[in-house]
């Protein structure tokens, strides 16, 4: 499996987008990367838009960015949540600046401007948060996924292919180049 020994945090808060949080956990397990479900801490179990449950497997006030060799933000209204845990946007903001991977789709990308993790970076998202990227310093493009260093953007539940692939390919670079 490309990924085996690979890290991940997948993070969660209520209203999240329930295919743009499954897709992705299930996308890196099937390549052998561990995925750790990562909650502000509020409660221990978060609802999707349409109610759907995860369970999260640690606190973000738990874990460190150098536990990890990624960190993946699903969409829907969840962001806006996590962006009122600090918590949360240090994990992200960790991440980003240690140079480990940060990847968002969707309403994500309000994490990463939350993070400064947008600031120099061309990046996407859902078309609402274009202001939110822009204002954070970013350079918004319109397309299915974007790749700059670090940081992989992604539209809708619709790009979610090309936003897994690009992350895939993203972490089996970094551990061909690791050794691992």
């Amino acid at each position: 499996m490309k990924l085996t020994g690979r890290r991940v945090a997948l993070l969660i808060e209520d209203d999240y987008q329930e295919l743009e949080a499954w897709y992705p956990v299930l996308r890196l397990q099937e390549e052998g990367a561990t995925v750790v479900i990562v909650g502000s801490g509020r409660k221990s179990t978060y609802d999707s838009k349409l109610g759907y449950p995860i369970t999260a497997d640690r606190s973000a006030d738990e874990v460190s960015a150098d536990e990890f060799d990624a960190v993946v933000i699903p969409g829907g209204f969840a962001p806006d949540h996590m962006r009122l845990s600090k918590p949360m946007v240090d994990l992200v903001r960790g991440a980003y600046e240690s140079g480990k991977l940060t990847a968002a789709i969707c309403h994500g990308g309000w994490m990463l401007a939350s993070a400064g993790a947008v600031r120099g970076r061309r990046a996407t998202g859902y078309l609402p948060i274009r202001d939110d990227v822009v204002n954070a310093g970013g350079e918004w493009v319109d397309a299915e996924v974007v790749c700059d260093g670090n940081v992989i953007t992604s539209r809708t539940p619709e790009d979610l292919p090309a936003f897994a692939r690009e992350i895939v390919k993203y972490l089996e670079r970094a551990s061909v180049s690791s050794g691992i």
